[in-house]
């Protein structure tokens, strides 16, 4: 049986120690299932909400198709949900800055022969930099998300934690969270599993209860991102060559923007052993493969670290780290004065553009100690 929050676990799940008829609330509204529960619990249990939904980009350009975020079809489910919980709700247009800060920064590192998440990027400008911006703005108490991240207050400080529902976890994404930034933030959805989330939306009657979950980068129509990149930057497509990891050529492709570190489908270049991209060298336009064993990784630059934790007391000892989101735990250590992370073990197809971030386990769960940019390998 689905028994939805109470008052005063979610107060104390927020930290706020005002009445909830005192309390004023903005709500990032995607229009999703999981943003929509969160209005609907902050709503039900007293609180003043405010919904706030973004418009990223010009949306009739872009041929979506169901179960991708941020569509047009979007903004009008949020406005439906809005309506029906009886909240304000504001809808703020914010495609200049998502075009500089996200589409373009993407579309760059592709050209650098990196593998971009613009997810994070998106999380660490538009939506938490400025949509912060905006609610503190608008006087809000507190930003209130529907991420699958835990937030808890231990001795006064806020920190970041992976949800009960691990198969949700959306921590990777999050890294970049400033500790002011998290202070002001709050998760509801962090001790919930999924299935429970959707009963929860039945029961407050919403019609987005049964709606698919966004899967896609939202400005990237049916996932192909090279048509986005070649609109974007043309000379993207240009042709070079495919060489082992000796400099032999071995062929040619039609595009650096076609492969990816660790892709092994799709070279088009036989041999007596499965080959895989090793390496991206952008600047001659050279596609570098080689065996499996070519693509260990020991050692990765880090850049632009966001520590969430302290940077000296914390990485004393070892850590664990992700390289992707849908990656393992995997035990590092971390020199923090050269910005140096080492695998205990060698790890196959580390990307330079994805991110890596930091995690320890303590007494309250596994936290999340920051993250940062993956430059280079070794």
């Amino acid at each position: 049986m689905t028994v939805i929050p109470k008052t005063e676990l979610i107060n104390n799940l927020l930290g706020l120690d005002k009445a909830p008829s005192e309390t004023k609330v903005v709500v990032a509204m995607s229009g999703g299932v999981d943003s929509s529960v969160v209005a609907g619990l902050m709503k039900m249990n007293g609180y003043k909400v405010v919904g706030i939904t973004l418009q990223l980009y010009d949306y009739t350009q872009i041929n979506k198709k169901p179960g991708t975020c941020c569509a047009g079809q979007d903004i009008y489910d949020a406005k439906r949900v809005s309506e029906k919980l009886d909240i304000d709700h504001y809808v703020l247009n914010y495609e200049s800055k998502f075009k500089n800060e996200v589409i373009e920064k993407f579309a760059d590192s592709y050209l650098r022969g990196e593998t971009p998440i613009p997810c994070v990027n998106c999380n660490q400008t538009v939506k938490f930099r400025d949509l912060f911006e905006s609610a503190k703005n608008l006087n809000a108490d507190a930003l209130i998300t529907g991420h699958y991240v835990k937030k808890i207050i231990d001795n006064g400080i806020s920190k970041m934690y992976r949800p009960k529902d691990l198969n949700r976890d959306q921590t990777y994404f999050l890294f970049a969270t400033t500790q002011e930034q998290l202070n002001y933030l709050h998760f509801p959805l962090g001790d919930l599993p999924k299935d429970e989330t959707r009963s929860i939306a039945k029961k407050l009657n919403l019609e987005v209860a049964d709606k698919p979950d966004s899967q896609d980068i939202c400005f990237v129509p049916n996932g192909n991102y090279v048509s986005v990149i070649e609109r974007l930057r043309p000379e993207a497509n240009e042709p070079g060559n495919i060489v082992d990891t000796k400099g032999n050529i071995l062929g040619r492709h039609e595009g650096i923007i076609n492969f990816t570190i660790g892709q092994r489908k799709g070279i088009k270049i036989s041999g007596e052993i499965p080959y895989y991209v090793v390496k991206i060298n952008a600047k001659d336009k050279q596609v570098v493969i080689g065996k499996k064993e070519e693509l260990e990784i020991k050692r990765i630059k880090i850049e632009n670290i966001n520590y969430l934790a302290n940077k000296n007391s914390d990485f004393n000892e070892n850590i664990f780290v992700k390289v992707r989101s849908t990656g393992k735990l995997i035990e590092s250590k971390l020199d923090v004065h050269k910005e140096v992370l080492t695998f205990k073990n060698a790890e196959f197809g580390v990307s330079p553009g994805q991110a890596c971030v930091f995690y320890k386990p303590d007494k309250l769960g596994v936290r999340v100690l920051g993250g940062g940019w993956i430059r280079a390998t070794e």
